[in-house]
């Protein structure tokens, strides 16, 4: 079984209501299983992978919907691992 981890440590902090509809936006887009962790969301599927960059277009999406992209981008982590950071905020002189 393939399986695809989204790291949502940082995303947490704006409620689980968001991690839920997160959950569901990427079941409905990919089709695949859904594991909901304290700190991660396990996408697993029994005949493929999931490519990673499909994986990081549906985040960045969820992201603009939620008018959260200025505040947080996707990076790549370990292997078929994908995080959620915040980004650093420069501050007005």
């Amino acid at each position: 079984m393939a399986e695809t981890r989204v790291d949502i440590s940082k995303l947490k902090t704006e409620g689980s209501d968001l991690i839920k509809e997160l959950a569901e936006f990427l079941k409905g887009k990919t089709n695949t299983e859904i594991e909901t962790t304290t700190n991660e969301i396990i996408m697993k599927d029994e005949k493929k992978t999931i490519p990673r960059s499909y994986v990081r277009v549906l985040l960045r999406k969820f992201l603009h919907q939620q008018e959260l992209k200025e505040f947080y981008r996707i990076i790549g982590g370990k292997e078929n691992t994908l995080i959620v950071k915040e980004r650093a905020i420069k501050e007005e002189e």
